[in-house]
């Protein structure tokens, strides 16, 4: 059999497809597997020098580790960049030779394979988004149920845990006895949520607190226990992205582009990439900006200064990609936080 140098595999839950081709550009094999033999049938026929390709889906870091292990070089893509090479009608055949043509563009862009560690952070964070999300629905459920008793809930989460027991308690605001028992299993229901979600955040905090480079970058102002540990699992090493600008770009931090005929025009952020860590960060920068006014390093200088001419939303997002980019900086070239160079 003619040697094997890219090979395209298409994931699913039990069945797989595989497409190889030989230094001539030839399609040398093309099978269908189960999800026990798929493994088995890449190491009998494909030499470790070839290079796998595969969509960013579900159960990719896990195959990714797995070849990797076994001495494979692997490289992840995402869809969006996978479906331009789709030449017919979608399949898994097809969707499997275009992930083995893409993968052969010089420039292509490709995705990080996470670590048993950093996916590990992920799964508490989306746990605990999804819980927030939970919280936030049950307090709205609260609100809205209450309401049909001419009860006005205060806004803020913090004032209605607080509120719901004055409710429970008043004898003359209009709530009968079996509404009171179902109000009281609603509240048990936002103080167990609120629970798993303490017990979540205690534990990324921890998880931090024990990073050296996590250390590294809670010293930026605007980086706290959670974005630090969203930006451990988005960077790894670092050697992913060319420049900081790259690692920005991929969080949808950078203007998003309608130029044509030499006239560059730039419009808002482009919000592509992982709009979770995007969100923390423009938090982040949001909670440094309120807090800049008596402070003189030259960070907080730089926000006053940038303050002067800018609207305060424009600050906030511009300053949530200078720390996406100097993160990116610190993790690369593993270096400690210089606050004079921050402001550069």
């Amino acid at each position: 059999m003619k040697n094997i140098i890219r090979v395209g595999v298409d994931l699913a839950k039990n069945v797989f497809h595989i497409h190889a081709i030989d230094e001539n550009e030839t399609i040398v094999w093309q099978g269908k597997y189960n999800r026990t033999t798929w493994l088995k049938a890449i190491v009998k026929r494909v030499p470790t020098t070839a290079v796998i390709g595969m969509e960013a889906c579900g159960s990719a870091n896990y195959w990714a580790r797995e070849l990797t292990a076994l001495g494979y070089s692997v490289k992840l893509i995402a869809a969006q960049f996978v479906k331009p090479y789709v030449k017919t009608n979608k399949n898994d055949k097809v969707d499997a030779e275009a992930i083995c043509e893409a993968i052969s563009r010089p420039n292509m862009r490709f995705v990080n394979i996470k670590t048993v560690e950093q996916q590990d952070i992920q799964s508490k964070h989306r746990v605990r988004e999804e819980l927030i999300c939970h919280r936030t629905a049950k307090s709205n459920q609260i609100r809205g149920l209450v309401s049909e008793y001419g009860i006005v809930a205060p806004i803020g989460i913090a004032y209605l845990r607080k509120a719901i027991p004055m409710w429970l308690e008043e004898s003359d605001n209009g709530l009968t006895f079996d509404f009171r028992a179902l109000l009281l299993t609603l509240q048990e229901d936002l103080i167990l949520v609120d629970e798993r979600i303490d017990l979540l955040t205690a534990q990324i905090k921890n998880n931090v607190a024990t990073n050296p480079i996590g250390k590294k970058l809670m010293k930026i102002i605007g980086i706290g226990p959670l974005v630090c540990s969203a930006l451990l699992m988005a960077l790894g090493d670092g050697k992913h992205f060319k420049k900081g600008r790259d690692f920005a770009a991929s969080l949808g931090l950078v203007p998003r582009q309608y130029s044509t005929g030499g006239r560059a025009n730039l419009l808002g952020i482009s919000k592509r990439g992982d709009g979770y860590l995007r969100k923390l960060l423009v938090h982040g920068a949001r909670a440094a900006f309120r807090h800049v006014k008596d402070k003189t390093d030259p960070l907080s200088l730089w926000i006053k200064h940038l303050s002067e001419k800018k609207h305060p939303n424009v600050v906030i997002v511009a300053l949530a990609n200078k720390l996406a980019r100097i993160s990116w900086a610190l993790v690369a070239n593993d270096t400690e936080y210089t606050e004079t160079l921050a402001a550069g």
